[in-house]
């Protein structure tokens, strides 16, 4: 079993930083890429940011340059670092994972998510 816990979330001010971290736990050889999404009141749940294993990552466009992920493979936990928040960036943010055993693939896996809330 596989399970995702994210921490980090809060309420802030707009222009504002928060750090998102999710670690992965439980029974398998490796983890994949990883990734945030995030899901606002009355909305799809969108892309935030994806990490390759070996540290390549990728932002949806609205998010490159305020938005910075990053991973530690030890630790098995992917970060999102959130600079200059703005009250469009409410939402609860999720954590995402492709998780390996020694023969292969097993499963995509999900966190709880996190309730990110930007006040003006």
């Amino acid at each position: 079993q596989v399970q995702l816990v994210e921490s980090g979330g809060g309420e802030v001010q707009a222009g504002e930083s928060l750090r998102l971290s999710c670690a992965a736990s439980g029974s398998f050889y490796r983890v994949g890429d990883m990734a945030w999404y995030r899901q606002a009141p009355g909305k799809l749940r969108e892309s935030v940011a994806r990490i390759t294993s070996s540290g390549l990552p990728t932002y949806a466009d609205s998010m490159e340059g305020r938005f910075t992920i990053s991973r530690d493979n030890v630790e098995n936990t992917v970060y999102l670092d959130m600079n200059s928040l703005q009250p469009e960036d409410t939402a609860v943010y999720f954590c995402n994972a492709g998780v390996m055993n020694n023969q292969g693939f097993i499963g995509d896996y999900w966190g709880q998510g996190t309730q990110v809330t930007v006040s003006s």
